[in-house]
């Protein structure tokens, strides 16, 4: 009996995950935006760059780039692939990404940072920490968008994902299988572009974390909408930003948001939002808050117990 290549929902291909993420970003690169000739006119078959320009630019022959975009970045050198990055005009993350897939290349365990928690939650000094932020939701995550813990203010906020009873909580499944996620996030679309980008980022970095493969593979079966960003190879860091949020007691929010990771617990990113004194949102989180403690929010679960 022929033994079934079929390869699990959510698994990434290696050799696959190299030459889409270098060939999509060749794609977006023009000639003239590399600030090559423009050589054939109008007549150019290859969206993009060519494999030869990207390995004139990035100093190395041709038959090196193409098998290093054929999926063989094994071996490698650090020059190498800073080359391609400038080659293909990489952002931070991008690059990131592509160091990223390089380790995992050299079949060594990749520089990931090791998860100390679990589904059950946090540390209780971190907990204390979020407490003592009254002014302005926060809340703890880790790399796969599990909420794993915030203060009442934060769950108020989040109260929309919070009514799904599954446990943890998470961001993506929020966005991209609760329809209620189209109401809170008035951007929805720019939501669901950068929780895709950050999965395949964590994916990069963390190949054998079985539940990010796990979370990956059900968004995949059950949403079309997420399978179509997830085929764009898209990568995105969220440090910093801003969001615009419609929520279901007090209206539109239009917040700030600083994320900090904890370097005692790697994996664990702590987001913060704000709204600058005197704006409708600073007084509309005023009464957001007043709400919230009006709520049984206190006892709101945010982690698993098994």
């Amino acid at each position: 009996m022929r033994r079934s290549r079929r390869r699990t929902v959510g698994a990434v291909d290696d050799r696959a995950e190299i030459r889409e993420f270098l060939s999509s970003r060749r794609a977006r690169i023009t000639p003239e935006q590399a600030g090559l000739p423009m050589y054939g006119g109008g007549n150019r078959r290859v969206k993009g760059l060519r494999r030869e320009e990207v390995a004139l630019l990035a100093g190395v022959s041709i038959d090196y780039y193409v098998r290093i975009e054929r999926g063989s970045l094994a071996g490698v050198s650090h020059s190498v692939i800073e080359g391609i990055s400038r080659a293909l005009q990489l952002d931070e993350a991008e690059q990131d990404h592509l160091f990223d897939l390089a380790r995992k290349a050299e079949a060594v365990p990749p520089s990931q940072r090791r998860r100390r928690t679990t589904a059950k939650g946090v540390r209780p000094a971190i907990q204390h920490v979020l407490d003592a932020i009254t002014d302005a939701p926060a809340w703890v995550r880790n790399d796969r968008h599990d909420l794993l813990a915030a203060n009442q203010l934060a769950r108020a906020l989040y109260a929309p994902m919070l009514a799904d009873p599954h446990r943890p909580a998470n961001a993506a499944r929020f966005v991209y299988l609760n329809p209620a996620s189209q109401e809170f996030f008035v951007d929805w679309e720019r939501a669901a572009d950068d929780v895709a980008a950050i999965l395949r980022s964590e994916a990069g970095r963390s190949p054998h974390d079985k539940a990010l493969t796990e979370l990956i593979g059900e968004l995949s079966t059950r949403s079309e909408v997420f399978r179509t960003r997830w085929a764009a190879h898209n990568v995105r860091f969220h440090r910093t930003g801003f969001k615009k949020l419609h929520h279901p007691v007090v209206g539109d929010l239009d917040l700030n948001f600083e994320a900090m990771e904890f370097p005692s617990d790697p994996g664990l990113t702590l987001l913060v939002y704000t709204a600058p004194p005197g704006t409708p949102t600073a007084d509309a989180l005023k009464l957001l808050a007043s709400w919230a403690a009006t709520q049984d929010t206190q006892d709101v679960q945010l982690a698993d117990d098994r």
